[in-house]
């Protein structure tokens, strides 16, 4: 497969798709995954572009189109939770996690990327990251603070994950019905699911099932910054089980940068990505339309050496 450009980098500067896409196209892109902010029109609309052969769609990312009555700036893919204990929340983020299902197969898509709720608990990531950039990483402070982060997740995470399996055995068969599998995608904020152990716990509940793994190349990266994870154990784990892959850069913990102009280096993903892969570049502003050119060129040279 290619690489495709997520329309969550220029999606925001348009109410229309054809300029967006074709803006997209004018960058070297075939390809796009279509991102969690386009409205109902806008999906009509590359509906009709890919019918024409104009645009393909490799994947689409929950929740796609936005939910009603959210405006644009609020339908982010968590703005429902499918770990939530309130029921009709629940209920709604599955509701729309199968119309995301339903844009998959309107595009000729092949997977939707799926964020699996969270824990309710304050999120303290940025507390760490501004150790982190203070270059306190190996202070008493910075231990300190991760292990709290960490304690607080156990104690309540059981509830909230047992929810979101719940959620994923509902969609996981209607995806199955429709041709679609499901990428679950690593995260950034640790009181997200799936934390890294959880991955594995999903991906025994769902063996072979149409759920997948997705790896969030920046993601991975930060936890391993912020001490989470080791180094590249998201993909020695479950590697096996990729079904896509987001591409961007990251400096400090800062991520979705254009690929090739960070601090990651990009032959550490080479082993766990095939041909088969999704590749999906998934800059966002105020990333220039030159760099994502440049990103373009920087991935497929990197999977043709």
């Amino acid at each position: 497969m290619g690489v495709a450009l997520s329309t969550s980098w220029n999606a925001f500067r348009y109410s229309e798709a054809a300029p967006c896409i074709r803006e997209i196209k004018e960058l070297g892109f075939d390809e796009v995954e279509l991102s969690f902010n386009l409205t109902p029109r806008m999906v009509d609309e590359i509906e009709k572009l890919v019918a024409r052969n104009q645009i393909s769609v490799g994947s689409v990312h929950n929740y796609c189109p936005i939910p009603e009555n959210l405006k644009r700036a609020e339908a982010l893919p968590d703005c429902y939770s499918l770990s939530s204990p309130n029921e009709e929340e629940r209920n709604a983020a599955v509701s729309f996690t199968k119309r995301s299902i339903d844009t998959a197969v309107r595009m000729r898509a092949r997977a939707v990327v799926l964020h699996a709720g969270r824990v309710a608990i304050p999120d303290r990531i940025s507390e760490l990251i501004g150790f982190f950039s203070q270059g306190l990483s190996r202070s008493s402070e910075f231990s300190g603070l991760r292990m709290e982060i960490i304690e607080e997740r156990m104690r309540f995470q059981r509830k909230y994950f047992d929810n979101a399996l719940r959620s994923l055995e509902t969609i996981e068969r209607y995806a199955r019905e429709n041709g679609i599998f499901v990428g679950i995608e690593n995260r950034f904020y640790y009181r997200e699911i799936p934390s890294l152990d959880e991955i594995g716990e999903i991906l025994s509940r769902f063996d072979k099932s149409n759920i997948r793994y997705w790896h969030d190349v920046g993601h991975a990266f930060v936890m391993e910054r912020l001490g989470f994870s080791g180094k590249d154990e998201y993909l020695q784990r479950y590697g096996a089980s990729i079904l896509g892959i987001h591409l961007h850069d990251i400096n400090g913990c800062v991520d979705h940068g254009a690929p090739g102009t960070g601090e990651f280096d990009f032959n550490r993903i080479k082993p766990y990505v095939g041909q088969d892969t999704i590749k999906v570049v998934e800059a966002h502003h105020p990333v220039t339309a030159e760099e994502v050119r440049n990103s373009r060129k920087f991935i497929e040279d990197l999977f043709a050496g």
